[in-house]
């Protein structure tokens, strides 16, 4: 599986590329897809392309999405009270016609629930990448395998309390970067990063080359800072779809802190 998914040439292993030539830190912002509503979410995607996004998470919605905090959880519940589905998220993604990478964020059931052509659909929309949140390395081989021979790179999730061996295997049946869990829990915003965020990221990046990217809980200009010292890239997730009720505008002011922050580092 591994060398399947390291050959692919894919729009996300370009960008961080780039990102690595001109010595800068990856961006990558998490929206609900149909958050607030349809309208403003495309605005959203464009917005956030526009005020300095890397890389974009696009949520598909879930009615029972238990790794996800408050803030999110009440995004999936508007985005599906306002009848957005799987193929709405991708026609979604279709109309921003984005020019940075766009990675899926799924739970597996609302992307097996779409069909067998589910994975080439989301490509032929402009999608690069697909996370699904509850599918761990080693669950089934057969459903992984598919994801893996996809058109799709197949994003995967580490968490800090992962051996070394593990985070290992886990990255070797992935491709486009590895998405570090900072802490163990729901997504959402933390006062404060793990003391052992360093260490983990120096185990994690011993036991991959890929990109690491570190997101649950980072929400303020001040730790991703932080964390782009540590990182190829910072996931900023709740900050922004909360920031996104009070208005798309105020999402992409959000970006442009994280942006300057992370510029610095």
């Amino acid at each position: 599986m591994s060398a399947t998914t390291s050959s692919k040439a894919s729009a996300i292993d370009a960008r961080f590329s780039q990102l690595a030539q001109r010595q800068r830190r990856a961006l990558v912002a998490y929206v609900t897809a149909g958050h607030p509503d349809a309208t403003r979410s495309l605005e959203l995607l464009r917005a956030l392309e526009n005020a300095g996004v890397d890389i974009i998470e696009v949520g598909v919605p879930f009615s029972d999405p238990m790794a996800d905090g408050p803030v999110i959880q009440s995004s999936s519940q508007q985005a599906l009270a306002g009848g957005m589905t799987y193929d709405g998220a991708l026609e979604l993604v279709a109309r921003a016609h984005l020019s940075i990478p766009v990675v899926l964020f799924s739970y597996l059931n609302p992307v097996m629930a779409a069909g067998p052509t589910a994975l080439d659909r989301a490509a032929r929309a402009g999608a690069s990448g697909i996370l699904i949140t509850d599918l761990p390395v080693g669950a089934d081989a057969m459903l992984e395998q598919r994801f893996a021979n996809g058109p799709l790179d197949f994003v995967r999730l580490v968490a800090p309390t992962t051996p070394a061996e593990r985070m290992a295997h886990i990255a070797q049946h992935g491709s486009g970067f590895v998405y570090l869990i900072s802490r163990l829990g729901v997504t959402g915003a933390r006062a404060q990063l793990p003391p052992d965020l360093n260490d983990t990221v120096a185990r994690l990046r011993r036991a991959t080359s890929l990109p690491i990217c570190v997101g649950f809980g980072v929400s303020t200009p001040e730790q991703a800072k932080a964390v782009a010292r540590l990182a190829d890239g910072v996931v900023v997730g709740s900050a922004i779809v909360k920031a996104a009720e009070q208005g798309v505008d105020r999402a992409a002011t959000l970006v442009k802190e994280l942006r300057r922050a992370i510029d610095e580092a």
